[in-house]
């Protein structure tokens, strides 16, 4: 059986939400561009696309 995951036994990872989700604002540009390329959902492509964007903007 596999074990469910709930707060009392989720490890702790700084790049996943409470709720599984990724976290996109530490990565740079490479690691985003990487991260578009290995995911198929368009609401994540979505999000990874305009990630990049805010960057692009803070950066120039």
């Amino acid at each position: 059986m596999a074990v469910s995951q709930n707060q009392k036994n989720r490890k702790n990872d700084p790049m996943l939400t409470k709720t599984g989700k990724k976290r996109l604002g530490p990565l740079n540009a490479a690691q985003l561009t990487k991260l578009l390329e290995a995911s198929n959902k368009p609401k994540e492509k979505g999000k990874i696309l305009r990630a990049l964007g805010k960057q692009t903007v803070v950066a120039a």
